[in-house]
């Protein structure tokens, strides 16, 4: 896929239409681009050191979210309004490569799944022996590079199905801190969600005002290598407020993160599960957390984080 940079756009529809040219059969819901701009916040959280590239990543294997395309927008819209950054938006996996992937202060993994820098299913039964060998040692050149760009003082943003990937890369899932599995709030289901206990006033979370947000919303069930003690928890679901009349319950210690941050090497990691949903994105509160995870990812919003 050619990469699409975006620059600064005329109106909301502008916005609305490139991403929608960036793949032909994605586009957000009649009035999201509207909708976004109404929401988003105007200043950012911190002056850029520079000015920030930002690589918003999308391509999946599994599942794929009708919201991406949503998200996309946001993003982008979030970091042209605030001056925060720009984005480009390519699934194109050179960018990975070593040295290219250095144009990059931050890579988003917004709701991709399973290999994504794998060959698809249908690609592989083309590929002849020396071809499989080829596109193995391409998964793990771009694999290594990434891991590097990371340790090496980057930034690196997963959101929502971020966790559904690389499960056969025991690196990312230390690197995100989990893997999914399963929600049993669905995306129709209320659910509340809470700031961490202690963290009220942390830049991070601070747009909540210590206060709960409640909304319909697909939460993530997170598995091993998922220990919230490992990472500088920041959302969580309350399920003293939220629907628990749901089905495939795990976790018997009630312990749902939704967002945290951690140090990753030199670089810094930021996770946050919302955004299964279109509204998530037109949220004020959710645009102004992801705002502050994504300048703290840059390196830019300088707050403290303990893990």
């Amino acid at each position: 896929m050619k990469p699409t940079l975006f620059l600064p756009l005329a109106s909301a529809a502008a916005a609305f239409f490139l991403v929608a040219a960036s793949n032909d059969s994605e586009q957000p819901p009649p009035g999201a681009a509207d909708k976004i701009a109404e929401a988003l916040p105007s200043e950012p959280y911190a002056k850029p050191a520079k000015a920030r590239k930002v690589l918003i990543f999308s391509k999946t294997a599994g599942f794929r979210h009708e919201s991406i395309a949503t998200g996309k927008v946001a993003l982008t819209e979030l970091g042209k309004k605030t001056g925060a950054f720009e984005t480009v938006i390519s699934d194109d996996l050179s960018n990975f490569e070593p040295k290219t992937i250095d144009q990059f202060d931050a890579i988003v993994f917004l709701s991709t799944t399973m290999n994504p820098f794998a060959p698809s299913g249908d690609e592989l039964k083309a590929m002849d022996d020396k071809a499989k060998k080829d596109a193995e040692k391409k998964v793990e050149r771009l694999q290594k590079s990434l891991m590097a760009f990371v340790k090496g003082g980057k930034g690196f943003v997963g959101i929502h199905a971020a966790t559904d990937t690389f499960y056969d890369w025991s690196d990312y899932g230390d690197m995100i801190g989990g893997y999914f599995d399963g929600h049993p709030w669905g995306a129709g289901t209320q659910v509340s969600i809470k700031v961490e206990p202690g963290q009220e006033k942390h830049p991070l979370v601070a747009m909540f005002d210590g206060q709960n947000v409640d909304f319909k919303e697909e939460i993530y069930q997170l598995k091993a290598p998922y220990d919230s003690k490992k990472v500088h928890m920041l959302l969580r679901l309350d399920p003293e407020k939220s629907d628990m009349n749901v089905q495939g319950l795990k976790r018997e210690d009630k312990d749902w993160g939704v967002a945290w941050a951690r140090s990753w090497g030199k670089g810094r990691v930021f996770y946050c599960s919302l955004g299964h949903n279109h509204d998530m994105y037109w949220n004020p509160k959710v645009l102004r957390h992801y705002l502050a995870g994504i300048q703290w990812a840059l390196g830019d919003f300088k707050v403290k984080v303990d893990k």
